[in-house]
């Protein structure tokens, strides 16, 4: 499938934040002013507001399947690591089966972040994926909320508490912020998305350091108009179910 536009544009020129032999990323974080925080603000509670109310019937219908198909709780919470390195509690719809063993994605984090990953987690491309595929702990509900990205929708209540944006890098966890080296932390100078361009660039094909430049280009180059770009191009990626497993 051909990447649309604007994620071959922005993947591009994300590539040039890096110097040739190190790879680190010359780049200088722009402070948004207090009317562009507030119109962000406003969007997101709208946007969020209207979702969970309207889609309520909806949100309703998935966690009755979650529930009649396997055991435990409708939802699940995470410790995530938000802005400026400060963790929050993050929803999302139950798409495992309970009380699993975390070392093996701890693993594949680590050998992820630092580019040493094995045969057996390439995709058929021989791209590194952001996560495991064939994981043995997701549910066959799971496997289709996860492809379409409905498990996240629950975040929607993390919008409204002011803690993620519709639109912006994905919240580590905190086992994977103790990888990160420097430069990869510039990507949490502002709140975590639900969406962004990772997720329009081929969501967990894309490798590790290009998803941070992605975040990176997006920090720098932010504005209202580039958040309505990506918002309208998640959907036709939700559909599809390109990259997400």
């Amino acid at each position: 499938m051909r990447k649309n536009s604007l994620a071959l544009d922005s993947a591009h020129k994300a590539r040039h934040l890096a110097e040739s032999d190190s790879g680190t990323p010359r780049i200088t974080v722009r402070e948004r002013n207090g009317c562009e925080r507030f119109l962000k603000r406003f969007i997101d509670a709208s946007i969020s507001f209207f979702v969970l109310a309207i889609g309520f019937p909806f949100l309703f219908a998935v966690a009755l399947l979650i529930k009649l198909t396997s055991r435990g709780s409708v939802f699940f919470t995470q410790e995530r690591i938000g802005v400026h390195g400060n963790s929050f509690t993050l929803y999302k719809f139950r798409t495992m089966k309970t009380n699993c063993d975390d070392s093996l994605h701890r693993e594949f984090t680590r050998n992820f972040i630092q580019g040493q990953l094995p045969n057996s987690a390439l995709d058929g491309e021989g791209s590194s994926t952001y996560k495991l595929k064939d994981d043995p702990r997701i549910t066959a509900v799971g496997n289709f909320l996860r492809r379409t990205s409905l498990d996240e929708i629950p975040q929607f209540i993390n919008i409204l508490k002011g803690e993620m944006s519709i639109v912006g890098p994905r919240p580590p966890l905190a086992y994977e912020y103790e990888f990160y080296e420097d430069w990869h932390k510039l990507r949490l100078t502002v709140k975590p998305g639900l969406t962004g361009l990772w997720q329009v660039s081929g969501r967990s094909s894309v490798p590790f350091h290009e998803m941070v430049m992605l975040d990176l280009y997006y920090i720098e180059n932010w504005s209202l108009r580039l958040d309505t770009k990506i918002m309208l191009q998640t959907i036709p990626v939700m559909l599809v179910g390109t990259g997400g497993f």
